[in-house]
Order: structure tokens, then sequence, then C-alpha cells
């Protein structure tokens, strides 16, 4: 029941989120759209905000359960494909008091398929593990660039263009730079 209410709660905030931005949307608002009431929604969130966070976690997990560090172009169309469906959802947190909390989730989400494909592209070099986690962030940052710019300019263009453009970008760019802080000087 708990996990149900959690769902609704969520799918009530994404409709109305869908409407408005995030500042606009009350607790009594959602708790009416939802059905519940407001002791149910401080039982498990804290504040809308607590909602929002556990919105990405839960579906960040669900777009990408499994990181496959082989093909990180398909996790990146997995992400952009949750955002391009949940559209006016995303572009109203952006343009919310909220956004720290969607920059958060694509930052987390775009090191997560970035480290994998890191790890990955160092398997018989010698990098220390803070150097494979400082070029997974320096992707990230980069990445998660792209994707914000992307939300901000009204997500217009198509996403598999720019996926196709990063793998272009970055076709044997991890295993180069990697061969950089490799140890054993190969």
């Amino acid at each position: 029941m708990s996990q149900m209410t959690k769902h609704a709660l969520a799918a009530s905030l994404k409709k109305l989120l869908a409407e408005k931005t995030l500042e606009k949307i009350t607790v009594k608002e959602l708790v009416e759209e939802c059905g519940v009431n407001r002791q149910t929604f401080y039982y498990h969130f804290k504040d809308v905000y607590d909602l929002l966070d556990w919105v990405f976690t839960t579906e960040g997990k669900a777009v990408m359960p499994e990181v496959r560090p082989d093909d990180w172009e398909q996790n990146a169309r997995n992400l952009f494909s949750y955002m391009e469906a949940n559209q006016q959802f995303i572009i109203n947190a952006y343009h919310s008091i909220a956004r720290e909390h969607l920059e958060r989730y694509v930052y987390r989400e775009m090191y997560r398929l970035l480290y994998a494909r890191v790890v990955a592209s160092s398997v018989d070099l010698d990098v220390s593990e803070a150097d494979k986690q400082f070029v997974a962030n320096f992707y990230k940052f980069a990445f998660t660039g792209l994707v914000l710019e992307w939300i901000r300019c009204g997500m217009q263009e198509n996403p598999s263009k720019i996926v196709d453009r990063l793998s272009i970008l970055m076709k044997g760019e991890f295993r180069d730079t990697l061969e950089k802080f490799d140890k054993s000087g190969r």
C-alpha cells in the first residue's frame, strides 16, 4: 500500500507539473488531485521537493535499471526517451525553483552510464579509481550540459541526433583519455 501511495502521489505531481512550475504546486493541491489527506503525504515525504527527488530517483532506476557499459549510447537514448515522454514535466521542473533537483538527477544518471563505460574502457590499464572517477566526472559535466541546454531550448532537437553526434565525437575517446592516466606506461 505504501509504494502504491507514493506512486499515486508521484503521478499527481507529474500531472500538475505538466501544467505549471513546481513553486505553484501546493501540498493541498497534490493531495486533492491524488485523493489522499495531508497526513498521508507527510507520512511519505517531507515536502513537494522530496517527492520530486523520489520521482526522479525511482523513474531513473526504471529507465536505466542496469547500465550497460558496452552500449552507453543506448543508455543515453533511454534517458532522452524518458525525458521526451515526460517533456512538459521536465521542462516545467527545469524552469522552476526545483531545477537543481532535475540537474542532480541528470548528473547522477549521466555519471552512472559514463562511469560504467570508463571502467570497461580501462580494463587492461593501470588507472587509479580516483582517475577513473575524474574522467567519468569530466564527461558527465559535458554530457549533462548538452542535456540541460536541450531542455532549456524546449527539447526541439531530435535526441537520437544528439546521441549520434556524441557517439561520433566519443569514438575511442574514453580509451584515449584513460591511456593518458595509465601508470604502466603502455
